[in-house]
């Protein structure tokens, strides 16, 4: 049987990963890996991890299992973190799961138990992994246009067009903040007008936020998402707690459904627990529950905010750096946009060619169609990398 398998495709940002440690060049930057990363290059374990952590192996007494859904005090915690005033506590179904990705791949799987033909509307571009869940699901697949090359910016007209022929029933996915891989965001305006769209069209909003906290803060990067559950009837949110948290290697995040009554949530929290029962049993639970201590300690709580305050606020100032970088370089504010981004990445508008050439020429290593993650740098690769970009003709 094992012998018919294919070889499958290999991972882009794997492949990359691999191909930077190979080079043996000391100046080589890695823009590639999505993961945060401070000035010297390491992506530490937060203060208000680490003293949870303690915490939680001196009083923790047991190992069995949680519940199907996880513990309810996470789900509640980080809720609460997410939607702010806009919690329907009534209208909130949740479970835990390994990561975000999980809480994607189990919202989809919702989708299709409960609407096997809705199709799945996705930005142009997006996560990989968001088509490619989908496509090993089955659930037919839909872009709607959201990227302007030529401005850095998001193209709405486009997109609500797009938006416009989505069928009654189909799901739209929209990245709650800090979208990746383009960095480029919709504004408070924007997020009510599609929100009416939905609401016109009878449309499902499926919101992936995996970056709170790391654009213009913890409340202001889910402004939109709030602004939006505030309109429509029902919605499906994945949370992740990889990036905010630091706890990448813990799968920590949660899938929160917004039933339209609280009948529907009864049943809507029960087709999710059999969900989380066939694909993994019960979620894991040490990165919840540091995340549960710290969301609900005063104390903890507050040092986190701050650390992560810090973090972003050090991507936003390189961001401004590399952006003044390239303006001196090329008389110009056509790179402008790299500062008016959000999160982690940019798409920095290269083409294949010219990212081989950054690669080959001067060290700088990221994904083919020019993503690059800002927090991949520091005070001196800027200049590093604003060379490399010029003479690459970008």
């Amino acid at each position: 049987m094992l012998s018919a398998l294919t070889p499958q495709a290999p991972d882009k940002i794997l492949a990359l990963m691999a191909a930077f440690r190979e080079d043996p060049r000391e100046a080589k930057i890695d823009l590639g890996v999505g993961v945060y990363k401070d000035a010297t290059g390491l992506t530490p374990v937060m203060r208000a991890v680490k003293t949870a952590e303690r915490q939680l192996v001196e009083a923790q007494d047991t190992k069995v299992y949680t519940g199907l859904a996880g513990d309810p005090v996470f789900a509640d915690a980080l809720s609460r973190l997410v939607l702010g005033d806009a919690w329907p506590a009534d209208r909130l179904a949740c479970v835990a799961t390994p990561g975000g990705t999980s809480a994607i791949r189990q919202g989809l799987e919702l989708i299709r138990m409960a609407a096997p033909d809705a199709a799945l509307w996705l930005s142009m571009p997006t996560w990989p992994n968001h088509p490619a869940i989908a496509n090993y699901l089955g659930v037919p697949v839909r872009e709607y246009r959201y990227f302007d090359a030529e401005t850095g910016g998001v193209d709405f007209a486009a997109m609500m067009d797009d938006l416009g022929r989505a069928a009654t029933g189909d799901v739209v996915m929209l990245h709650g903040c800090c979208h990746n891989p383009t960095g480029a965001n919709l504004t408070l305006d924007q997020w009510d007008a599609v929100a009416d769209l939905i609401v016109e069209r009878d449309l499902l909003p499926f919101v992936d936020i995996a970056y709170q906290g790391f654009g213009d803060g913890l409340d202001a990067d889910a402004a939109g998402l709030r602004a939006l559950v505030s309109k429509v009837p029902e919605a499906l949110i994945a949370a992740s707690c990889s990036k905010n948290f630091g706890i990448y290697r813990e799968r920590t995040g949660l899938l929160m459904a917004i039933a339209p009554s609280a009948k529907r949530r009864q049943v809507t929290q029960g087709a999710m627990a059999a969900l989380n029962r066939l694909n993994f049993s019960f979620p894991p639970d040490h990165g919840a529950r540091v995340v549960q201590m710290i969301l609900t300690d005063d104390t903890l709580r507050a040092d986190w905010a701050a650390e992560l305050e810090d973090v972003r606020k050090g991507m936003l100032s390189l961001r401004e750096a590399l952006a003044t970088a390239l303006r001196a370089r090329t008389g110009s504010d056509r790179f402008g946009f790299l500062a008016a981004h959000r999160g982690m990445f940019s798409l920095l508008g290269a083409t294949p060619e010219q990212v081989e050439v950054m690669r080959r020429d001067h060290g700088v290593y990221m994904v083919g169609d020019s993503r690059m993650n800002i927090a991949g740098l520091n005070a001196a690769t800027v200049p590093i990398l604003a060379d490399a970009i010029v003479a690459a003709g970008v």
